[in-house]
């Protein structure tokens, strides 16, 4: 499952920096699939839809830290456990039950994220 960060986030941005994926971003702030990884073009997403991988998307949260859950591996691949909550002050950064993935889910997303 995706980490997601609660709404007790102090904004210090220690998390930012450790994400991978660049999966994390500054509340108010746009996100981009090709943001920190290799993806181009289309990305097919798991509800079936699509986004174009350069294209701005908005903003998460207006006010605190967010992590874009179609991003989050949960570090599987590169860390034994997620670095953003790691390395949270305040432990704010924590498994989204919401979004349950497998090792095999989360696995896959990283290799499509960074392929090539």
């Amino acid at each position: 499952m995706a980490i997601r960060i609660t709404e007790e986030c102090i904004n210090c941005g220690v998390c930012e920096p450790e994400c991978p994926n660049g999966a994390i971003y500054k509340g108010g702030d746009e996100w981009r699939f090709s943001d920190k990884t290799n993806v181009k073009g289309t990305v097919l997403l798991k509800d079936g839809g699509t986004l174009d991988a350069d294209a701005a998307q908005p903003t998460l949260s207006p006010s605190i830290y967010y992590i874009v859950p179609e991003k989050c591996t949960e570090c599987t691949g590169f860390h034994d456990e997620p670095q953003c909550s790691l390395v949270c002050p305040v432990d704010c950064c924590i498994q989204d039950e919401e979004r349950a993935e497998s090792k095999e889910e989360l696995i896959l997303k990283k290799e499509m994220l960074h392929a090539g």
